[in-house]
């Protein structure tokens, strides 16, 4: 059993630090059949000082899974699994299949010719294509096809489904969802589509070819969701985007060149609960350790690094996931001095911003770079 370390800030006045005695143990016996509490035992535990992360950092390599998300073709069929997926399992978050903190993630992977049964729920969703051609996705009766390194997002309510065309190839993405959160929070629902399958109502990419040109909105403008109604966002134009941004700044010196997808609509975040940035890595560049709340799920799109998360080294290579849990001191560096290093993430700041929880922290120690006291 490990023994709890006690934090002497814990002694002063201000926390809890009642002495119990005989006397007090019988009131809280008498206390618990009541199904109540005496709020000084347990005070400085559900205060604490900072936040506590209850996952672990953690990184699944792309050579080790990719094998076992392929052997699933042969095993299930989407028709029985309602999902082909390998759910990615934080190792202290297992009570809840959460990747990190209240946030779901894991592999599809589908074959041509095969589609989903489409369906729906409170749970907000969104994919990073890994790799394939000829698959789509329909949404709400917008149908979406995709590539490698697109971005795709499915808003929480929305009926969707996937597929690959018969003339595609096996594609994988990545599914990221707050499927934990919405649970934790008792509010989540599922419906199965009456027709088990839509019937896409719009041209083929209207979502994109509508609201993906940069600054440019339709002049009768009617979107009136909480969404954005972009439901595609390109690895071509999101890369050029980065490119361009590197030319007129130095970026951030704790995330390198950063750009945040957003509702064109709005400027703000894709969906209510997650957001989602592609960051790049010019050559040689290596990042200074900062914190924050809220917690984030990287994917390499491109390159090949490392980060230190909690003072512990992560090896990384491109389509390598990990994640980063809540207020855990975080650097990245690139492994090439002429090449750059791109990684896609995905969080729950909107959750943190909204609820007037978001914070952030620099590492001022030693030049702003952890002391590394492993390798993960």
């Amino acid at each position: 059993m490990t023994e709890t370390v006690r934090d002497e800030r814990d002694s002063q006045v201000g926390r809890a630090i009642v002495e119990d005695d005989a006397e007090l143990e019988s009131y809280y016996d008498d206390l618990a059949g009541l199904e109540t509490g005496a709020l000084w035992t347990v005070a400085n535990d559900i205060e604490p000082w900072e936040p506590t992360p209850s996952s672990a950092p953690t990184i699944w390599r792309n050579k080790e899974l990719r094998p076992q998300v392929m052997r699933s073709l042969d095993l299930v069929s989407p028709e029985k699994a309602g999902r082909r997926v390998v759910y990615l399992r934080n190792p202290k978050r297992k009570d809840v299949s959460a990747c990190c903190g209240w946030l779901f993630s894991g592999i599809q992977v589908m074959r041509p010719g095969e589609k989903t049964s489409a369906h729906k729920h409170a749970a907000s969703a969104l994919r990073f294509i890994m790799e394939g051609a000829g698959g789509y996705t329909v949404v709400d009766g917008h149908k979406i096809t995709f590539g490698a390194r697109d971005f795709v997002i499915t808003p929480n309510g929305t009926w969707h489904d996937h597929g690959v065309l018969e003339n595609g190839e096996v594609s994988m993405w990545q599914d990221g969802l707050d499927i934990p959160l919405t649970n934790a929070l008792e509010a989540n629902f599922y419906e199965v589509h009456p027709d088990l399958y839509q019937k896409p109502n719009y041209a083929e990419n209207d979502s994109p070819g509508t609201y993906g040109a940069p600054g440019l909105l339709p002049a009768k403008e009617t979107w009136d969701k909480p969404y954005s109604p972009l439901m595609k966002y390109t690895w071509e134009e999101t890369y050029e985007g980065l490119q361009a941004y590197g030319k007129v700044s130095d970026g951030s010196p704790y995330d390198g060149l950063i750009m945040r997808y957003s509702n064109p609509h709005t400027g703000g975040h894709v969906m209510q609960t997650m957001g989602a940035h592609m960051q790049m890595l010019r050559g040689g560049e290596a990042t200074k350790a900062h914190r924050h709340t809220g917690n984030v799920i990287y994917h390499v799109a491109k390159g090949s690094g490392h980060s230190v998360i909690g003072g512990v080294r992560f090896d990384w290579t491109e389509k390598d996931i990990f994640c980063v849990p809540a207020w855990m001191w975080h650097e990245h560096a690139n492994a090439s001095d002429s090449e750059d290093a791109c990684l896609f993430s995905f969080n729950d700041f909107p959750v943190m911003e909204k609820l007037g929880y978001y914070r952030e922290e620099a590492f001022e120690e030693n030049g702003g770079h952890q002391e590394v006291t492993g390798a993960g």
